[in-house]
């Protein structure tokens, strides 16, 4: 139960179940008339509450004295407040809508309860706009015009800022005609997420048909509400609206009771603010036709500073009020005594009572109605009127919006006014066409002060176009992004993201590391989450800003950021040094599509960025629970991933070069990670399918030797390693290098000449360091602009040629895959020919052999578990397990081991050989993954692999039918039979068989004759013999056998044939894709390996331990062909990649302007700029044909006037008018 301070606290709690909403009645009331006042009109029998003598309780009708002195009926006096007995959900029958809320409450309940109750409880999004419509009620007919601007307008204005509507709730007049508009936006929305439109009633209890259906003192969860289908207008409620507020005011069905407590209530809403924002929630009332008993609501309003929107023409009071402030002018003059203007005052009032009895001339007490539309003429700078003859229903919404941009400006005086206010409003409504016409035209000139709140509205609020807006208006990004501020944006994080919720886990774990309460998230947590997320494709982020180092262990990270958090945060008020990429990673954590694709417009790096987003979505989308928000993640890194391929594909067509350096170059924003790591840690494969890459792949692959060189002139140098000094095998030369990349590519233009071209040998890439010096020291600049690579000493051509040949990956592969044949040809015949027995007897030599060769494979299993790579033990041991290939290994080595163990002892020999036969198995299958790099064969291994998890699913099924048929076929064939042996096969291993056709039908069908001794003898069957069938249940078994038979080999095997079908259509289609995806990873692997392949390997492992350990050399593989480009080179080429990124954004942005729907938007516009300047000079001819008409009726005043003047006299006579100037 909630308490009293609970409510006005606004605590946030959850929805409950009708047993926890036991608390309302003690908090909300309704009213009961306690003083029967009788109506003169009724003769008695019925008192000015509008409820009969016998709707009142006795109590009421009491004290016959005091009520006969009272004259007037008052809810205040004559009305007592009781626990409500009305709330709770509404269902209307019939309707099929969701439930909507309801609450009878006393017209003197304090809106603050009523708006917590509202957003805590009945979970009502926090409106950013309030608009209020009023008048039009009753039954009267509204207007086709006022439906169009309520359909077109007013519910486009609120869908587009977040608004709630307030009307009366009830099926007549504008109430009715607000409804069915927004049921017709929720119908076009189609998304319930999408729609913004929020309607709410505030109805007079009194006044609702049926209403005795929603009265339930403890609640109604839900109330069924019956409306009778009628077309006039009711009093029922409106099954399009979200919540009713049923105000009671102890009436019964008289109208108006509400009015109070809906203008308390507005006005109390005009002093919040919405979450994330800067100002308070606008609000602003809509008068629409209407009679004279509005003019106390809508007095109220305006002596609460709430702006006024009139719809002329509309009828009604709209139409007075409206032709007051247009026409009426107040003829006081200002700075003048009371005396001075008390006749003016009452010649205004004159004017007045004029328009009322123009407009209301069945009204009798005037006086009344002139004195409170003097009131509201006090306050006509808050009225606009809307006109709808000259301005058209599509300019409501922004119409609408301008009256409280408007209104805006009038709270601050113009010393002090500052035009941020009017942008925050802006931003707070979303309407960023409202902001370029009024606000960014270049009059303004704008500080960067007056731009920071709505920065951080629009970033914290997800307005994409606002950020674009600001930045392209003066706000530099570099002065605002602090650590503080991108802090205080990981904040704001709703709740129900997951990065929040990862986020405040990792908070949670430094909370208890540093003993103490700690509720905000700092950087810390974000780059422990970006690790997480990231994996050891880059270092961490924001890891100098806390002074940590990147080697240290997690638990020492922690303690000194714990320590470093504690003391004076000096780095929240630096700004980052790449704010783009900073709002980019946050944008992508909380999967905002066009914030993200934004930011990374603005990055640069275009390519390893979208990568790198694809990367954090890709893992985010596997922790992801809800499926909506996991299938959005994965459509937003599949967009990144095709941007970076498209991105990266307008490279490679302007200059292969300079592409090629793209895909290796280590980043410094992205913490030295290259476009290659983070594509195959992504799982970009449309990425690595690009031409571009595929070609760097092939260099690399082919190393210096020329790409279309035969594999049999390669297999034959190995066989003879001289030939290699010969030209039997051709080398690429610098020159010729140089010619293939500018066939590759087409002709640059003038700005990417100015790069000149570079020339990659990927073998000095890949010994670069061995030199000495780091890969920038390569490049020369010769006097002809075209960089070289140079070698900081000169090898010989005998040591030079040697190193192109053996040092390429495909020679270490080609070495690998002949010696791997000879493994297992060495391991069959030593299985099947040379297998002695155990020692002394045995091993032979050709098993021995096998020992060591199988001894170097465990040496090169164990360098790339522990050794290789730049990574920690963990850390590499785990990147190592990820690979399935080499589990199977490991499986294989150990197999091996304990094959070998076993075959040594006599007892144990031939479990040894079972073993060790098994294992050939397994190493057989290795060759599997070594043929992925072939074209045709490496699509059809991914088949195989998918099928066989389809595999899993068919043998499920299949077993549990296996189960269900054994054990009731054996159940029924035979009585009793304790033989385990005979039992399990019988009931798992006869039925599979049953399915490739092995059917015992003498066995199963006893009419069959089935030679074969059994017993019925219980002591025989204990002691082994067979027992005999049981034939009494023979036409069962056989039914049974037809069942299983037809679910087997008709409905699981086709199920299996059709998912093997679907399985290779799917990849069959991406066969390329997957091919060229794959690939790389086993080029990756043979760059790293050493050259010489098993058992000669043995010295490339000495080798190794020497160069390490002696020497102290360190390891060049490990970077895998990685790049660090830094100075002017490195400036030129992130300024090209951007200059290429440019034209890619220019050609989609012409791609997408030239659509069909583009091309309409564009003319629509036309249509509007050209409707739009006619409606302006209609404005502005009938102003002149007014000016016309008063200068026509001045002049003819001045005519009579000197016509009745004894002073001018004249012979002639005035001139007449011979004709009128009148439309």
């Amino acid at each position: 139960m909630m308490n009293e301070k609970d409510i006005e606290e606004g605590g946030e709690v959850a929805v409950m179940p009708n047993t926890d909403l036991s608390w309302i009645p003690s908090f909300f009331k309704k009213r009961s008339c306690t003083t029967f006042v009788e109506d003169s009109f009724s003769n008695g029998g019925r008192c000015q509450c509008g409820a009969t003598r016998d709707n009142h309780p006795s109590v009421a009708l009491g004290d016959n004295f005091s009520t006969a002195v009272v004259s007037h009926w008052l809810s205040a006096q004559h009305s007592s407040e009781q626990p409500t007995d009305a709330y709770g959900d509404l269902e209307f029958a019939g309707a099929g809508k969701r439930h909507s809320y309801f609450l009878r409450l006393s017209s003197t309940t304090d809106p603050a309860r009523v708006f917590d109750l509202m957003k805590e409880h009945w979970k009502l999004p926090q409106p950013n706009l309030v608009v209020s419509v009023v008048g039009g009620e009753g039954r009267s007919e509204v207007k086709s015009w006022v439906r169009d601007i309520l359909r077109q307008g007013l519910v486009k204005a609120a869908q587009s800022t977040g608004a709630w509507v307030i009307t009366g709730g009830l099926r007549q007049g504008i109430g009715r005609c607000v409804g069915e508009a927004v049921k017709d936006n929720a119908t076009a929305v189609s998304s319930i997420t999408l729609n913004k439109v929020l309607p709410i009633g505030i109805a007079p209890w009194g006044l609702v048909e049926n209403r005795q259906q929603l009265v339930n003192s403890e609640g109604s969860f839900p109330a069924k509400y019956m409306v009778r289908n009628i077309s006039r207008d009711s009093c029922y409620l409106d099954n399009n609206y979200k919540a009713f507020l049923l105000v009671d005011d102890g009436t019964n069905g008289r109208k108006g009771g509400e009015l109070v407590f809906r203008a308390r209530l507005e006005d109390y809403i005009s002093s919040q603010r919405p979450g994330g924002a800067s100002i308070d929630i606008p609000v602003l009332n809509m008068l629409i036709a209407g009679d004279t008993s509005m003019l106390e609501f809508l007095e109220m309003s305006l002596k609460n500073s709430t702006p006024c929107l009139v719809l002329a023409g509309s009828g009604g009071l709209a139409n007075l009020v409206g032709d007051i402030v247009e026409n009426v002018q107040s003829p006081a003059i200002p700075g003048a005594s009371e005396k001075e203007n008390a006749s003016p005052i009452m010649e205004l009032r004159e004017q007045l009572a004029a328009k009322v009895k123009k407009y209301f001339p069945a009204e009798k007490d005037t006086d009344k109605l002139v004195d409170k539309v003097l009131r509201i003429y006090q306050n006509k700078d808050i009225i606009s009127v809307y006109n709808a003859e000259q301005e058209g229903a599509e300019d409501f919404d922004i119409v609408m919006l301008k009256v409280l941009v408007q209104e805006s400006k009038r709270h601050v005086s113009e010393n002090t006014y500052s035009y941020a206010d009017e942008l925050r409003l802006a931003v707070t409504w979303n309407r960023v066409d409202i902001a370029k016409s009024e606000l960014f035209k270049g009059n303004i000139d704008w500080k960067y002060e007056e731009l920071v709140d709505s920065m951080t509205d629009a970033l914290e609020n997800n307005k994409p176009q606002f950020v674009r807006l600001l930045i392209d208006n003066g706000l530099n990004i570099l002065s605002y992004l602090t650590y503080g501020r991108l802090e205080d944006l990981y904040n704001s994080i709703s709740d129900n993201c997951l990065a929040k919720t990862q986020l405040l886990h990792r908070l949670v774990e430094r909370m208890h590391e540093s003993n103490e309460q700690i509720y905000s998230i700092s950087i810390y947590e974000v780059s422990q989450l970006l690790e997480d997320l990231l994996g050891d494709v880059c270092h961490p982020f924001y890891m100098s800003e806390l002074a940590l180092s990147a080697g240290s262990t997690r638990r020492k990270a922690m303690k000194k950021a714990c320590k470093a958090l504690k003391e004076n945060c000096k780095y929240r008020n630096e700004t980052c040094e790449s704010p783009w990429l900073c709002l980019f990673i946050w944008a992508v954590l909380q999967n905002r599509s066009e914030m993200a694709i934004f930011c990374w417009e603005m990055c640069g790096e275009s390519v390893l960025t979208a990568l790198g987003g694809c990367k954090l979505l890709v893992e985010l989308s596997k922790q992801e629970i809800e499926t909506e928000v996991k299938h959005s993640m994965k459509e937003l890194a599949l967009k990144f991933e095709q941007m970076a391929h498209d991105v990266f594909g307008t490279c490679y067509q302007t200059k292969a070069s300079h592409s090629y350096k793209l895909l290796i170059r280590k980043s410094k924003l992205w913490g030295d990670a290259t476009c290659l790591e983070m594509a195959i840690a992504a799982d970009a494969r449309i990425f690595f399918s690009h031409d571009g890459v595929q070609s760097l792949l092939s260099q690399i692959w082919w190393g210096d030797i020329e790409r279309d060189t035969a594999l049999w002139k390669v297999l034959l140098v190995m066989i003879c390693p001289p030939v290699c000094y010969s030209n039997f095998i051709e080398f690429r030369k610098a020159d010729q290098a140089e010619e293939e990349k500018s066939m590759t590519a087409p002709p640059c233009s003038a700005i990417d000449s100015n790069y000149g071209e570079t020339v990659f040998s990927f073998t000095e890439i890949k010994h670069q360091n061995e030199g000495e010096h780091e890969d920038s020291n390569h490049i020369r600049w010769p006097a002809k602009g075209a960089p070289a690579f140079i070698k900081s000493k000169k090898s010989s051509f005998v040591v030079s040629r040697w190193k192109q040949f053996w040092y390429a990956p495909v020679t270490s592969f080609i070495g690998n895959l002949l010696m791997y044949f000879l493994f297992l040809f060495l391991y069959a015949y030593v299985l099947l020919v040379d297998f002695r027995p155990p020692p002394p007897d045995g091993p032979a030599v050709s098993e021995y052999v096998l020992y060591f060769w199988v001894f170097t494979l465990v040496c090169e299993e164990i360098r790339e578990a522990f050794v290789a790579g730049n990574k920690k033990f963990p850390q590499t041991l785990i990147v190592y397990a990820q690979d399935m290939w080499n589990k199977l290994d490991v499986l294989a080595l150990s197999f091996f081991i304990a094959g070998l163990c076993c075959r040594m002892f006599s007892w144990s020999f031939s479990m040894g050989r079972g073993i060790l036969c098994v294992d050939y198995m397994v190493f057989t299958l290795r060759l599997i993954h070594i043929f992925a790099i072939h074209k045709e064969l490496g699509p059809k291994i991914i088949i195989l692999g998918k099928m066989i998890k389809d595999a899993f699913f068919f043998l499920f099924f299949l077993l549990v039918w296996l189960i269900a048929y054994g054990v009731a076929n054996q159940a029924l064939l035979y009585q009793y039979d304790p033989s385990p042996a005979r039992t399990f096969r019988r009931v798992l291993y006869r039925p599979y068989l049953h399915i490739f056709g092995h059917i015992p039908v003498e066995e199963i069908d006893t009419g069959k004759h089935w030679e074969r001794d059994c017993t019925d003898n219980l002591t025989l069957i204990n002691e082994g013999i067979e027992p005999c069938r049981d034939t009494s249940h023979n036409w069962l078994v056989v039914i049974l056998l037809v069942i299983f038979l037809l679910v087997t080999n008709i409905l699981l095997i086709n199920l299996l044939i059709a998912t093997f079908s679907y399985t290779f259509s799917k990849v069959q289609e991406h066969s390329d894709t997957y091919w060229k995806f794959q690939r790389y990873n086993l080029i990756v692997e043979y760059h790293s390996r050493p050259t010489l392949a098993p058992p000669f390997i043995i010295l490339s492992h000495f080798n190794l331990l020497i160069k390490r350990h002696i020497r102290k050399v360190p390891s060049i593989k490990i970077h895998r062909f990685a790049l660090r480009i830094a100075g002017r080179e490195a400036n030129k080429l992130v300024k090209w990649e951007n200059l290429q990124k440019e034209n890619y954004l220019a050609l989609e942005n012409k791609k997408q302007r030239g659509t069909d729907s583009e091309r309409l938007k564009r003319m629509a516009a036309k249509v509007d700029g050209q409707v739009a300047e006619m409606r302006d000079v209609d404005r502005r001819l009938r102003a002149l044909e007014s000016e016309m008409e008063f200068c026509n009726s001045s002049l003819q005043w001045i005519m009579e006037t000197l016509s009745q003047s004894s002073t001018a006299k004249s012979t002639k006579a005035h001139p007449t008018r011979k004709a009128s100037i009148k439309k």
